[in-house]
């Protein structure tokens, strides 16, 4: 009896390593890593979904990439983009949402897509152009270092327009999109600045960083200083204000009350930024 509950004992040990075994998962490094980024761009965010091969020795473009087929422009899945905002992408108007990027890489020259069907993913084979939004056709660069790893990043951001570039081994390929903040910040400008809580500050400081009506920002800014007179961050935007306007005794004698206010509460920065705004105007 006692060798039956041994040998009983022994088998369920066995079954219970055998079903550990079987259920483990091993966790290996993916070959091609996924990778997300997010920007803040205008007034949203873009964000970049993608997985990123390597060239581990290969020839990528024309080989591994081969020209003049559609490629899932990384690994995996399909890449995919998602705009927070209506943009322009190479000029062509482009709703809020998300979309597959898709491409045609060539020797001198590139098509990029983007995809409406986001179902496709990295089968190719399905591709049907009648499902593309857009498709447009760029130059890539040679690059000077080599990189080894697909990358996709955003380049040259300003407040309304930024550079999505893809790079891999030696080759570099971008397109340019624009968002029309200006038309949406006017528009809301004009609808807070004759409320109770009015933004001069930030109004003022759009119309000087834009260089709209400089004389519209004096007053927005000079209500703001009334709002806040020791607001020493106000008044070195005055100051660049006038600055810009070429009332070069304005900016200086504005300068030297934000010398005077930052020096109170002990803001170095702000008051090297007025003494070199004061050195500016003197020459």
């Amino acid at each position: 009896m006692l060798q039956k509950l041994k040998s009983f004992t022994a088998a369920i040990a066995i079954t219970a390593i055998t079903t550990t075994s079987i259920n483990a998962q091993l966790k290996v490094p993916a070959p091609s890593p996924l990778q997300t980024i997010k920007q803040a761009f205008a007034l949203s965010d873009i964000t970049i979904e993608y997985s990123r091969p390597s060239a581990k020795g290969r020839v990528i473009y024309g080989d591994v990439v081969p020209f003049g087929k559609v490629w899932r422009t990384g690994a995996n899945g399909a890449t995919k983009i998602t705009f927070g905002e209506d943009v322009k992408v190479e000029g062509t108007d482009v709703k809020a949402g998300t979309y597959a990027i898709y491409s045609i890489p060539n020797k001198d020259s590139w098509e990029i897509m983007l995809y409406k069907d986001l179902t496709l993913g990295g089968d190719v084979a399905e591709y049907k152009k009648e499902n593309e939004l857009l498709r447009f056709t760029v130059k890539p660069t040679t690059t000077s270092d080599k990189t080894e790893t697909f990358t996709i990043d955003l380049a040259n951001i300003t407040s309304n327009t930024v550079k999505v570039q893809l790079v891999w081994e030696k080759t570099r390929v971008s397109f340019n999109v624009v968002a029309d903040i200006d038309t949406k910040i006017m528009k809301t400008i004009d609808n807070t600045i004759v409320k109770d809580n009015r933004p001069y500050y930030q109004a003022a400081s759009y119309y000087y960083e834009n260089d709209k009506d400089l004389k519209q920002a004096v007053e927005w800014v000079d209500k703001a200083i009334a709002n806040n007179p020791k607001a020493y961050w106000v008044l070195l935007l005055k100051a660049k204000i006038q600055t810009k306007q070429k009332d070069t005794k304005g900016a200086i004698a504005t300068a030297e009350q934000v010398i005077v206010l930052a020096t109170e509460e002990k803001n170095d920065d702000y008051v090297a930024m007025a003494k070199k705004l004061i050195t500016e105007n003197k020459k």
